[in-house]
């Protein structure tokens, strides 16, 4: 197991519930985000920025402030939310480094960090815990790929600068790789991602579901220790819970929601926002604390 200083445990406690399970609202969503909101006039696409980042309040003030974390981009909600007070003082706050989109070279996937975004300046905009995303080949990347480096230099520099990192991994199909091949090969990818991830230091993983039970089992026993927390990928808050309930069954630690609590609960109305971020996905986040606490 990658041991978590003392700083790293503080942090990890304050993203769990009473229970010590990972809990964490996702709302670091940029583009994503625009698209749930299906009621603007001009469509997402004219959503400007600041409409957005009055999104991201609401959301931490009606859902997320239930919560022990949030995690938020540093280019959007950020440091006004801190600022004007909108967070709540027992809610965390995580921030990602990663900027939207993704670059393809030799068929792989990379992710960018947001320019000038550091574990320092994320420190600075109120950061407890730091977050960031990688996509992930197993099967064609190994300790010597960039992606591995990427890992350890990022963990590196989080030890540096006292900030606990979430790791998050994302695998994919590859263009010359059929739905059939890549069906059979999901799981290994993911335990082979979470195997890998930690050889390079990881402490903290954020990993899709691995499909199954035995596949979540997998992933505990690749972790080594390492808690691993399951994110929604954007399913249905019901398949999600039962996702969830199997997970942490199998050794999971916990779960990072964003779409499958809020996707069908903005709107451009401020009024109408409120409604169904208490109405609709404030009882989903409810069901979600009991299920990663095991009730």
């Amino acid at each position: 197991m990658n041991a978590l200083t003392t700083l790293e445990r503080r942090a990890l406690q304050s993203i769990s519930t009473p229970d010590g399970h990972m809990l964490i609202v996702a709302a670091d969503q940029r583009n994503g985000m625009k698209a749930a909101i299906k009621d603007a006039p001009n469509g997402s696409d004219a959503i400007s920025r600041e409409e957005l980042a009055e999104v991201k309040a609401d959301l931490v003030r009606h859902l997320a402030n239930h919560a022990p974390a949030i995690l938020l981009d540093p280019e959007v909600a950020l440091p006004q939310i801190v600022d004007d007070g909108v967070l709540a003082r027992d809610t965390a706050l995580v921030v990602g480094l990663d900027a939207s989109g993704a670059e393809t070279v030799d068929g792989l996937k990379y992710t960018r960090f947001v320019p000038g975004v550091t574990p320092h300046s994320i420190r600075e905009q109120g950061a407890d815990v730091a977050k960031m995303l990688w996509y992930t080949r197993p099967d064609k990347q190994d300790a010597d790929s960039r992606v591995a480096h990427e890992i350890r230099d990022l963990v590196t520099a989080c030890d540096e600068e006292g900030l606990l990192l979430i790791v998050e991994l994302l695998t994919y199909q590859l263009d010359d790789e059929s739905d059939e091949e890549y069906k059979a090969k999901f799981a290994d990818l993911v335990v082979d991602g979470a195997a890998l991830a930690v050889a390079c230091g990881a402490k903290i993983l954020k990993l899709q579901y691995p499909g199954s039970a035995e596949a979540s089992a997998r992933v505990t026993e690749a972790a080594q220790g390492v808690p691993w927390a399951v994110l929604s990928a954007g399913v249905d808050h019901e398949t999600f819970i039962e996702q969830v309930r199997t997970a942490v069954a199998n050794g999971a630690s916990g779960a990072m929601a964003g779409r499958s609590l809020w996707k069908d609960s903005l709107s451009i109305d401020a009024d109408r926002r409120e409604e169904l971020l208490s109405g609709r996905a404030l009882p989903r986040l409810r069901e979600l604390a009991d299920a990663v606490d095991g009730r």
